[in-house]
């Protein structure tokens, strides 16, 4: 496989951190999930793809709400994540195949899916219009593509508030709009000439906001593990009356976001919908 910055990232710290995150980052998306499950007709034999699957959770909850003869797919590029993804699935006696791949350069069977899925898994494409390609090659005609991805920054401060809490402290990468990230698929135009170079017709992007939670006594979890302000505070090399403050202040940070014992938030998101032809 290429090693590229995003093969780095997700098969280094940043994955084993989603991988220790993994019943956090399940509650805290579950809405998100089962919005992508609502759109399948329970009972259905699909061929399913889940693209960047993580650690599972919507391709497992696919696979139990499909018929028999149904077949889920998850790929990732996150070797630790593809490893737990795999566990649950025998856990729970689900016959979900995950694979390790970019999807980008996977070669998947040429039209042998009727639906293709993800959850906040396509904003990392290097090269995006490439990546949609791929999927759109892959799809049967007439195939479903739908795809939750942030919108931007501006309309999502959760996602946002650790990293400006943690400025006076910490010195983190500057997000750099349209690069693969976060909020790589912010721009609406921008999107829509994406997919539609990668083949894909009847584009749409629906707004989508969703009231998302977790536990008010796994924050201080979330802050130090995921993010750029959970890997900064990762680092061996941070003193640790520093990391003590950071966290402090951004546990802080976040007060407006309590109640009671959640913590509670609205995710801005498009719900991204294509077909393939």
């Amino acid at each position: 496989m290429t090693d590229t910055s995003q093969h780095a990232l997700w098969n280094g710290p940043a994955g084993e951190a989603w991988v220790d995150a993994q019943r956090l980052l399940d509650q805290m998306f579950a809405p998100l999930a089962d919005h992508l499950l609502a759109a399948i007709p329970p009972g259905d034999d699909l061929r399913v793809l889940d693209v960047g699957c993580g650690t599972g959770a919507v391709a497992l909850g696919m696979a139990g709400r499909l018929g028999p003869e149904a077949h889920v797919t998850g790929v990732d590029i996150s070797a630790p994540m593809i490893a737990l993804a795999r566990e649950r699935a025998q856990r729970a006696g689900l016959a979900v195949e995950f694979i390790v791949a970019d999807a980008q350069q996977h070669a998947f069977a040429p039209g042998s899916l009727d639906r293709i899925v993800s959850r906040f898994g396509v904003m990392f494409f290097d090269d995006p219009v490439q990546a949609f390609g791929q999927l759109q090659r892959a799809a049967r005609r007439g195939g479903v593509l739908q795809a939750l991805a942030w919108r931007g920054a501006d309309e999502n401060a959760f996602m946002t508030t650790a990293e400006r809490a943690a400025a006076p402290w910490l010195t983190l990468p500057p997000r750099q709009p349209g690069a693969p990230g976060q909020f790589a698929f912010a721009d609406e135009a921008r999107v829509e000439q994406i997919l539609g170079d990668g083949g894909w017709e009847d584009i749409e992007l629906l707004p989508l906001d969703v009231v998302c939670r977790i536990d008010r006594a796994d924050l201080a979890t979330y802050v130090s593990l995921l993010g750029p302000v959970g890997s900064a505070l990762r680092n061996n090399d941070l003193a640790a009356d520093v990391r003590t403050k950071v966290l402090e202040e951004v546990l802080h940070a976040f007060e407006p976001f309590v109640d009671g014992d959640s913590v509670t938030f609205t995710a801005a998101c498009w719900d991204v919908r294509a077909r393939a032809w």
